[in-house]
């Protein structure tokens, strides 16, 4: 378990910060993927800030998927989960799938 956390940390650092993938669309890569019920998050990009504390990505809360700033504190505290074997891939590969 240990050296899964320390995969996720070395992902998140190397993630890409908020507006460096900005104008790539749906071949945007998505790093992160949280979950609770039907609703998902997907991470793209990460606050530019040394404690990560919103981030930038898609939100489908049951109706639809749609671009915005995410609150990673808000997520954590409701409960959401981190899905730990969740392997990045493009916007458009994650879309496809959910279909």
């Amino acid at each position: 378990f240990i050296d899964k956390i320390f995969e996720l940390r070395d992902l998140v650092n190397s993630m890409p910060k908020t507006y460096e993938q900005e104008g790539k669309g749906d071949q945007a890569i998505i790093h992160l993927h949280y979950f609770i019920g039907n609703c998902d998050w997907w991470i793209t990009e990460k606050d530019s800030e040394f404690m990560q504390r919103q981030a930038f990505g898609l939100a489908d809360l049951g109706y639809g998927a749609e671009y915005g700033y995410i609150s990673i504190e808000e997520l954590i505290e409701n409960g959401v989960e981190l899905d730990f074997y969740y392997k990045p891939r493009t916007v458009a590969e994650q879309m496809k799938d959910r279909a």
